[in-house]
């Protein structure tokens, strides 16, 4: 199995794309850290599933943009685990309001978890890394609107575009540590998230129309890509993002 004897946190796991990268990464031997903003039956059942796997793992709660919440989940991660090898920095949310009725408290929410808590979680990992001269794996779930742009969606789109350079300057300056840094980039994937456009034929039709391959992504889709990256397969790839989004990006375009 490509990640025995390897141990990842992945933020945002109790539910969506978050639990499919923990039970993926769980199904080739990894330890899996379920990070979530609360202990909450979501990540017990996402535990549970890690373990029906044949691994093991276990939950631990806090708000990703609070930074004090973020070394608490190193912390505990490399209490139960005694190291931590791989980070994937899932955990996301999304404001849809047109930009001039966006709050403060809206932009900052995104922000906050969206950015903020990618980058010191990434901080709080690599301290940890330097501190045991270890090497490791970062996987950021960006987005296509990294690149795309989503009208009513503006703080989503600077997240995730800042998410971008963050991860192409980590790349070169964590390089010399021996670690790894990259983005995937998800399309319209069917989860909880989606929810209104999954309730919505004529929008869903019209994003199908969109995507060449003629349907929306599954998160499994997503967490195989994400096992590449935090395998050994990907030793030597860093500083890219690797787009899973059935072509949606070839021309896109607001319906």
């Amino acid at each position: 199995m490509r990640m025995n004897d390897t141990v990842a946190l992945v933020t945002g796991a109790a539910q969506g794309i978050g639990r499919a990268i923990a039970v993926r990464l769980a199904q080739e031997g990894a330890k899996i850290i379920v990070e979530d903003r609360l202990d909450s039956a979501l990540a017990e059942e996402t535990l549970a599933e890690v373990r029906a796997a044949g691994s093991d793992g276990c939950v631990v709660a806090g708000d990703v943009g609070n930074l004090t919440d973020v070394a608490h989940a190193v912390e505990q991660g490399v209490a139960k685990f005694g190291r931590i090898d791989v980070l994937v920095n899932n955990a996301g949310v999304e404001h849809n309001a047109p930009f001039i009725d966006v709050t403060e408290a809206d932009y900052d929410r995104v922000l906050d978890i969206n950015l903020k808590g990618a980058f010191f979680m990434t901080q709080a990992f690599v301290r940890h890394l330097r501190d045991t001269q270890r090497s490791g794996r970062i996987v950021n779930i960006s987005s296509v609107h990294e690149e795309l742009p989503f009208p009513h969606f503006t703080s989503y789109c600077a997240s995730k575009g800042a998410m971008k350079m963050m991860m192409r300057n980590l790349a070169i300056e964590l390089a010399p540590l021996g670690i790894t840094v990259n983005n995937v980039a998800p399309g319209a994937v069917g989860t909880s998230i989606n929810d209104k456009l999954l309730h919505n034929p004529a929008q869903l039709n019209a994003l199908l129309g969109n995507i060449p391959l003629k349907r929306l992504g599954k998160p499994l889709d997503v967490a195989n890509a994400v096992l590449f990256l935090a395998s050994p397969e990907a030793d030597y790839v860093t500083g890219t993002t690797l787009y899973v989004d059935g072509g949606l990006l070839w021309n896109y375009q607001e319906q």
